[in-house]
């Protein structure tokens, strides 16, 4: 499968490039621009979204504990424009960060182990794809850097898929071949009903024949982009049966 293993330094290295390019955009464009790539939302709305979940991030963090803690509402400061907000909850987030141990016990939503270091990773690709719709909302969208890309379809793979966060809920079964032509990398899984199982095909332990019933072939910033709602698969090289792909969106 050839997966990227991500590491702290590398997300936060993510962070510092895609959290100012989405401030950037932010600025730029009215507030109530619409982003088309999340239909009803507004770009102040956008903006007022990642502050809100980097506020979160830091509350479990914070918590050092692997329960979840109790998410309150957050209200947008009066006196601050959504830029100026979001720079200042993102900088607040880079300073937790920077100092964090990836080890330490640290809530999340999916069925793996409760470390700190999964927020890191979410916090990346969140603000790389939402980074993204910022930029299409003022016509400057660019691809999402192929190496976090190819990382982001993992983490939809690994993280959302097993959590059950399909925006289709569904019965789904046969075997989905993924391959980011930018990144050298492919990922084959099984779909199971409800459930879903990542194929590792260089373990000598699995003797399956894994013939794909359906693949896809893209750069890794369009399949995560496709994987993530943001884009039709019609965009990317789709062979096979179409519609195992619907089990495959989240959002």
């Amino acid at each position: 499968m050839g997966r990227l293993h991500g590491t702290k330094d590398f997300w936060i290295g993510a962070l510092r490039t895609e959290g100012p390019a989405f401030a950037a955009a932010v600025a730029e464009a009215p507030l109530e621009t619409p982003v088309l790539s999340c239909p009803g939302w507004t770009v102040s709305d956008l903006a007022h979204h990642l502050c809100g979940v980097y506020r979160w991030a830091r509350t479990v963090l914070s918590a050092g504990t692997t329960t979840r803690p109790v998410r309150e509402p957050v209200t947008p400061p009066a006196d601050l424009t959504p830029a100026q907000w979001y720079r200042q909850e993102y900088d607040q987030l880079m300073r937790l960060f920077e100092g964090l141990d990836p080890e330490a016990p640290a809530w999340n939503f999916a069925p793996q182990p409760k470390k700190a270091g999964f927020w890191p990773r979410r916090m990346a690709h969140e603000t790389a794809v939402h980074r993204w719709d910022a930029q299409v909302a003022v016509a400057a969208g660019e691809p999402i850097e192929a190496k976090l890309a190819a990382d982001g379809v993992s983490e939809v793979l690994d993280t959302w898929l097993p959590a059950g966060r399909r925006i289709q809920p569904g019965q789904w079964h046969g075997v989905v071949q993924l391959t980011a032509t930018d990144a050298a990398q492919e990922w084959y899984l099984r779909l199971r009903g409800e459930g879903v199982a990542l194929l590792d095909t260089t373990t000598i332990l699995d003797h399956d024949e894994h013939h794909a019933r359906a693949q896809v072939t893209g750069t890794a910033s369009d399949l995560l982009l496709a994987l993530m709602g943001r884009i039709s698969l019609d965009a990317l090289g789709v062979a096979g049966d179409r519609r195992l792909l619907d089990g495959l969106r989240v959002g």
